[in-house]
């Protein structure tokens, strides 16, 4: 049987990768739209990026209806709660898309999971004060035991809101932000944390008195001093072992863990410090926009050497343990001193 004569026309040459027209396997994938692009086309998650959207701006418009209103249930409740909705659907968005790009964290931003955690802190917050008011009633309940509900409730919404859309969405597991299990190498780092608090405190103290002399303001301690020792160990147990647990578990093993992936170490250590010290004065008063400001400013500073010695320790041991050892020391210290002061009357 004679040879068949070699293909000509419109059959490209196998040695010539440029001939003919391309195949579904050579086109380079389709870009996909930034997350800030308003369009579905091209949506790894179409739904939640609709939602996201849309509840977001729904809830943040219900927040500014109830503070013009004014409406306690529309500002401290419904749009909070609504809030809530869109940016968990907004951090499940963020992550299927990021997975779907390939990142090198894919998922939600670290921003963006703690305005969930602020939003959902008021929307279950508000009614279960409400709840305890009435079943309270005119009971004359220690502003302590106050205190340690609102932290541990606090708490109970970060861990929940990074169960939910950090490790729900296969972004990061548990193991991964530096929660591994006690053993006596995490105990080590857990007292090698609490060994660092002194100096910590010492250059704090420096740093607050300069800037008190500045502003000439003086913030208010979240937790003040009670004058009783029952008191005095509940303040122990919300400041010195709740607080730091839920703290640690964003601002160090969540945040600096996402951020390391995409701007490197020191960048990350200086946006979760930056986002630590901002989250502590979101909620600071005053009688004037110039006291308000005073405050912001010696708050927000004040807090800005114990968030660095905090992220650096979470760095160095790739463990949760060792920070979380300098903030609980820190805070205890700290609380143990404002009550010898009050005793002292040097408060």
């Amino acid at each position: 049987m004679a040879d068949l004569p070699p293909a000509t026309g419109d059959t490209p040459d196998a040695a010539d990768p440029g001939g003919g027209p391309e195949t579904p396997q050579s086109l380079p994938p389709p870009a996909r739209p930034g997350l800030s692009t308003f369009t579905i086309e091209g949506r790894a998650a179409p739904g939640l990026f609709v939602v996201g959207w849309l509840a977001s701006i729904s809830g943040l418009a219900l927040v500014l209806i109830g503070a013009f209103a004014p409406s306690a249930l529309f500002f401290y409740f419904v749009g909070p709660m609504v809030l809530t909705v869109g940016l968990i659907a907004g951090a499940g968005n963020q992550a299927i898309e990021r997975g779907a790009r390939g990142s090198a964290y894919a998922g939600p931003s670290p921003y963006l999971v703690f305005a969930t955690m602020i939003a959902a802190s008021y929307a279950l917050g508000a009614p279960l004060a409400l709840a305890l008011r009435v079943i309270i009633g005119s009971a004359d309940i220690p502003d302590y035991l106050v205190n340690l509900v609102g932290i541990a409730v606090q708490a109970v919404v970060f861990l929940g809101v990074l169960r939910l859309t950090v490790v729900g969405t296969n972004a990061l597991s548990w193991a991964e932000m530096g929660w591994r299990r006690f053993d006596p190498r995490a105990a080590g780092n857990l007292l090698f944390g609490a060994a660092t608090a002194l100096p910590v405190i010492a250059l704090t103290g420096v740093v607050a008195n300069a800037l008190v002399a500045i502003f000439n303001q003086v913030p208010e301690s979240p937790l003040p001093p009670t004058g009783t020792s029952a008191g005095l160990v509940v303040q122990l147990i919300a400041g010195a072992i709740v607080a730091p647990v839920a703290e640690e578990a964003v601002f160090r093993g969540f945040a600096i863990t996402a951020w390391r992936r995409t701007v490197g170490e020191n960048g990350a250590l200086v946006r979760a410090s930056l986002l630590f010290a901002l989250a502590h004065v979101l909620t600071v008063s005053g009688s004037s926009p110039a006291q308000v400001g005073g405050l912001i400013a010696v708050g927000f500073a004040t807090r800005i050497p114990v968030a660095l010695a905090l992220g650096w320790l979470f760095l160095r041991t790739r463990s949760i343990w060792a920070p979380l050892g300098l903030h609980m020391a820190f805070n205890g210290i700290l609380l143990i001193l404002a009550e010898v002061f009050r005793a002292s009357g040097s408060f």
